[in-house]
């Protein structure tokens, strides 16, 4: 039987816990290592994280074009971020993730990562001012307390870049 508790004390508890939440440190960033880059994309965009299932090739796309992907019924295109950006192919691993970043978009399109790097705040990190990246989905480059280069996704515009959207061969 299930535990019954008062609407005050259900409201005390809730009271309390947004009071918690709004003191907290927010950590909307989410963390993915793709190839050599670590790359930083809102949290709302990630959509779903899955363990890439068996994935369907698909014939004449290019190399960085992995196939479709069957999650719940649902089919979504499968582009390995790294191949996508002139790196070594993602192998498979037990770290090695999909994320379905077009579902908040109503594209249904993943990308394969070699990990998740876990969730990050904006205060993490301070700009890189070196060269601007002349990737058009790329918001900006970053470092870390450690020195260490991010790069921050646009997921709409890699959503809507025609270099993304072309899989065919030509």
């Amino acid at each position: 039987m299930s535990k019954r508790i008062s609407l005050r004390e259900f409201q005390e508890n809730l009271a309390r816990r947004l009071a918690e939440a709004s003191t907290s440190e927010h950590r909307g960033l989410l963390g993915i290592q793709a190839g050599s880059e670590n790359w930083l994309l809102n949290l709302p965009d990630a959509g779903e994280i899955v363990p890439p299932p068996q994935l369907a090739p698909v014939p004449l796309s290019r190399g960085w074009y992995r196939g479709l992907v069957n999650v719940r019924g649902i089919l979504y295109s499968v582009v390995d971020m790294a191949r996508f950006h002139d790196d070594a192919i993602t192998p498979p691993s037990a770290q090695a993730r999909l994320l379905l970043i077009g579902a908040r978009h109503n594209v249904h399109s993943a990308i394969l990562v070699n990990r998740i790097l876990g969730l990050h705040g904006e205060e993490d990190f301070e700009p890189d001012h070196g060269d601007p990246d002349p990737r058009a989905w790329v918001e900006a480059r970053l470092r870390d307390s450690q020195n260490r280069p991010w790069v921050r996704l646009n997921v709409p515009r890699l959503l809507n870049n025609n270099s993304f959207l072309n899989a065919g061969t030509s």
